[in-house]
């Protein structure tokens, strides 16, 4: 059901990249803000993903997800009333409220390493990850067809991918809402309990259930650490994507491209963040969250460096640039997702992975609102080359966290993490 929901809801969460930035260009006549809206629908992803994660713990994901996407449904349908009454007082806070819904679409990874093992938690995440690349991709290149129904309804083309967002969103809400059964987090908690109590029971101690005892309270730090260094890792690929991502476009409509150009370009920059995902999965279970950290950095600035030195009339070259800016994103989120995960036990998973994301979220607004006043100022190719520079800071960050966990060794602490090799 998480597979089938990620391939409905993709289509939706590439509208707002592809277009948001052209469509405020036009409502806002100025380059320097084009930026707002990927700004404004990270902001709202930021305030979604807190709200999702809590709700997630109290109620389960079913719930969460199903009315995440919902609310997703809702923003896009005021995008497109804003559109066509040119209503820039409408149109931001349904820029927010649309951001919940893509909020939810990146925390519906967490749902498939719910009842995943350690061993195999990159593989659960890629999988759900990988879903979303039929949706994902062919949201870009619907940009046109969608314009031309939104034109034919009285509306802007640039809101036409807006309307589709709306539809995938509610389907996707629908089909979440009814068919998720059991849900995975509320089943891996009750195993989590189930599994302490018998613990417990064989050698005639209470069971520990993740929320106190001395075996959790020793392993805590150790958790916070691993959770700080994955959402680090998480945040320096989601910074650097979105800044470079989201003033592509512009950089092309300003060079003669066509729109059915630019949205090629993000439909090949959305698989690369998408469709490498079982093999990045696989790299994660094998050789190590870490050295896959890693690897993303140097994938970021061969990206920004390729994007920089491309020729603007160039749609070959700039293509090439956005698949390895997916592919450097695609391999941070999946070892920061699985590092992060690791070192939660279920009954406070959801809620410290909605504060990861939230954070995620603010450094994707920060990225959007900077990307507009740099190329205004300094053009596309010196917003590309400091992204990728930047990128490298995830060397130090990943370096600091353990190489692998034993294999062998038996669960120590809330991640089921054994010793360090």
């Amino acid at each position: 059901m998480l597979v089938l929901a990620q391939v409905m809801s993709g289509a939706g969460l590439t509208a707002g990249i592809t277009v948001g930035a052209l469509l405020a260009e036009e409502m806002l006549g100025s380059t320097g803000l084009a930026g707002v809206p990927s700004a404004l629908f990270t902001a709202g992803a930021a305030v979604g993903a807190l709200g999702i994660g809590r709700l997630c713990t109290r109620r389960g994901r079913r719930p969460g997800l199903a009315l995440g996407y919902a609310t997703g449904a809702l923003g896009s349908v005021g995008v497109v009333v804003a559109a066509a009454t040119g209503s820039v007082a409408l149109l931001f806070p349904a820029l927010v409220v649309y951001g919940m819904g893509t909020a939810t679409g990146l925390m519906a990874r967490y749902a498939g390493a719910d009842l995943a093992s350690p061993a195999r938690r990159g593989r659960a995440v890629s999988a759900v990850l990988f879903a979303t690349t039929l949706g994902a991709v062919a949201g870009p290149v619907l940009v046109t067809p969608a314009g031309e129904v939104a034109h034919a309804w009285g509306v802007p083309r640039l809101a036409g991918p807006f309307l589709l967002a709306a539809a995938a969103f509610a389907a996707t809400a629908v089909v979440l809402a009814c068919l998720l059964r059991p849900d995975p987090l509320r089943l891996a908690q009750e195993l989590a309990a189930r599994g302490a109590q018998d613990r417990g029971a064989d050698t005639g101690e209470e069971g520990d259930t993740g929320t106190g005892g001395p075996r959790a309270g020793a392993a805590a730090p150790a958790g916070r650490h691993d959770v700080a260094v994955g959402a680090a890792v998480m945040v320096l690929a989601q910074v650097v994507m979105i800044g470079i991502m989201t003033m592509t476009p512009v950089h092309m409509l300003a060079h003669g491209h066509s729109a059915q150009a630019a949205g090629l370009v993000i439909s090949l920059h959305v698989g690369a963040m998408f469709l490498p995902s079982p093999f990045t999965g696989l790299l994660v279970d094998r050789i190590g969250r870490r050295w896959v950290a890693c690897a993303s950095g140097p994938l970021l600035l061969a990206a920004g460096a390729l994007a920089a030195l491309s020729p603007a009339d160039s749609t070959p070259a700039l293509g090439a640039a956005l698949v390895l800016l997916g592919l450097g994103w695609n391999f941070g989120l999946i070892s920061g997702t699985a590092i992060v995960t690791d070192a939660l036990p279920p009954d406070r998973r959801s809620t410290t992975q909605g504060l990861v994301d939230m954070g995620l979220a603010v450094a994707g607004a920060v990225g959007s609102l900077a990307s507009g006043p740099v190329v205004a100022r300094d053009g596309y190719p010196a917003l590309a080359l400091m992204g990728g520079l930047a990128a490298l800071l995830v060397l130090p960050l990943a370096g600091r966290f353990p190489r692998r966990a034993s294999r062998t060794a038996g669960p120590t602490g809330p991640g089921g993490w054994g010793r360090c090799e």
